[in-house]
């Protein structure tokens, strides 16, 4: 059983950074994670993932802005979130999947297996 803990939402103004750290509480470094979010009336969706090798996916509308990056050693995955934008809004959740590579729906998040309870940021214009 992985639990998984978000931190590091907040509110900040449009063009302003912010970091979102998962601590996870198993061994997470066989597991494809990810980050989601899902903004007041609208569907979950993907921002970005990563595979046990490292590999990194992402929704276009963060291309070039977001980074996630996983810390192995200490079970911990990361998003650096840069040049935000009000659109950006939303609770902000992690996920692990059992399996090490994410597939060509991670998007979706159907395959994660387990999810943190999320995190909340908000972008002022």
């Amino acid at each position: 059983q992985i639990q998984l803990e978000e931190s590091g939402g907040g509110s900040v103004q449009a063009g302003g950074s912010l970091t979102l750290s998962c601590a996870a509480s198993g061994y997470t470094a066989n597991s494809c994670m990810g980050w989601f979010r899902q903004a007041p009336g609208k569907e979950r969706e993907g921002v970005a993932a990563i595979n046990d090798d490292y590999r990194t996916f992402y929704v276009d509308s963060v291309k070039g802005r977001f980074t996630i990056s996983r810390d192995n050693a200490k079970n911990t995955l990361v998003l650096q979130m840069m040049n935000l934008k009000p659109e950006d809004t939303a609770t902000y959740y992690c996920a692990a999947d059992l399996f090490p590579r994410c597939g060509t729906g991670w998007g979706r998040g159907d395959d994660m297996d387990y999810w943190g309870k999320g995190t909340l940021v908000t972008i002022s214009s």
